[in-house]
């Protein structure tokens, strides 16, 4: 595996700086860029045991370090890179420019979760390079808040929803929301009913060392900001204020998504507008396009895919037994997926959901659901 660096000239609101980027397996004239999500992923340190995997399959990947993040995160100067350098068209220019450091005309971008954003801005500003296209949990519109607050409390909240009474009984403040959906969501999310059935139960008994963990786990606040070449919001989150609406404003009912960012808003510009117009863009998008999702992705949830799906003129939708961004949270499916875009063989995808979800799963996401799937299970023994 190589770093290398490509110089980006500086622009009106971004000093000069060097764009970082790996490429690994064979090479090939149609390389596969990956986009992890965030904003703030790193690209190089985290993904090294996903890339081994993708070189022996006889992928050729490359994953271009975000702008702000990790070994692309300070200029020339020594600096780190202002927020007023972050917007979504100059990342997906730097991707561009690491396609032309590389020699490569066309590429396959596959991009998961706010990676897939990404992805779908580069299709619309710069189509001529793109030979094939996988969206994972597709994120396509600050509007689609209204969808993901739909289905939380179709699951949680309203009268007939699975979950609803648990939840009623612990929600006892609008003040507890926050963290009462970070959890729920997360437990849901990683684990599915075996987790967070129990997870409920022991929480109303007043214990649970399980939901302290998860509570730590899908915090988004100060905790974080920084995790140096791993993940960088301290900077790159203002794309997803700016132009993504991590700021949305409250609808004043239970659970509502908007309070996830909500604590960390005042380090950020407020909204200005999207930048793309995805769900119109992605009408013209007549190269090959796959699209994975969760079953139990609530952040994206599947209707966004399925609705991209019904749209593009070439798409095939797969839909597997999983949470959120099977790139973090099951790699194998994803480079499989990859794989059959690569081939020609995308349409394929939505028939093979069942040889999907017998994939042997792998990472620290599905060490974390097992973990606090037996912790939570024990505790429910032992309370009763």
């Amino acid at each position: 595996m190589r770093t290398l660096r490509v110089r980006r000239p500086a622009a009106s609101l971004s000093p000069a700086f060097d764009l970082a980027y790996v490429r690994t397996g064979p090479r090939t004239s149609t390389p596969v860029v990956v986009i992890p999500g965030g904003p703030g992923l790193g690209s190089i340190r985290p993904y090294r045991s996903l890339r081994r995997h993708a070189a022996t399959g006889g992928l050729d990947i490359i994953m271009v370090e975000h702008r702000g993040v990790g070994s692309s995160r300070r200029g020339l100067d020594g600096r780190a890179l202002p927020q007023s350098a972050m917007w979504v068209s100059d990342v997906v220019d730097d991707i561009a420019a690491v396609l032309d450091h590389e020699g490569a005309d066309q590429a396959f971008i596959a991009g998961s979760s706010y990676g897939s954003y990404l992805a779908g801005a580069f299709g619309a500003r710069h189509p001529g390079r793109v030979a094939g296209m996988l969206l994972d949990s597709a994120l396509q519109s600050a509007e689609d808040i209204a969808l993901e607050r739909q289905l939380i409390r179709s699951l949680f909240w309203d009268e007939d929803a699975p979950y609803s009474e648990a939840v009623h009984a612990l929600r006892t403040s609008a003040a507890q929301d926050r963290q009462l959906l970070d959890v729920i969501r997360a437990a849901y999310e990683i684990g599915g009913e075996a987790l967070l059935r129990p997870l409920l139960h022991n929480r109303l008994r007043r214990r649970g060392p399980a939901w302290q963990a998860l509570a730590l786990y899908s915090a988004r606040d100060e905790s974080i900001i920084r995790i140096p070449g791993h993940y960088d919001f301290s900077t790159v989150g203002a794309i997803g204020y700016r132009e993504l609406g991590y700021g949305a404003p409250l609808d004043g009912l239970p659970l509502d998504p908007a309070r996830t960012y909500s604590r960390l808003a005042h380090r950020f510009p407020s909204f200005a507008g999207e930048s793309f117009d995805l769900p119109a863009a992605v009408r013209t998008f007549d190269w090959p396009l796959a699209l994975i999702v969760g079953r139990r992705d609530i952040r994206t949830p599947p209707a966004i895919a399925q609705r991209v799906a019904n749209t593009a003129p070439d798409a095939a939708l797969i839909m597997i037994e999983n949470g959120h961004s099977a790139l973090d949270t099951h790699p194998i499916a994803f480079l499989n997926a990859v794989r059959k875009l690569v081939r020609g063989e995308h349409a394929a995808l939505a028939q093979l959901a069942q040889r999907f979800d017998e994939l042997p799963r792998r990472g620290a996401s599905v060490a974390l659901s097992r973990a606090l799937t037996a912790a939570a299970r024990l505790e429910q023994a032992v309370l009763g």
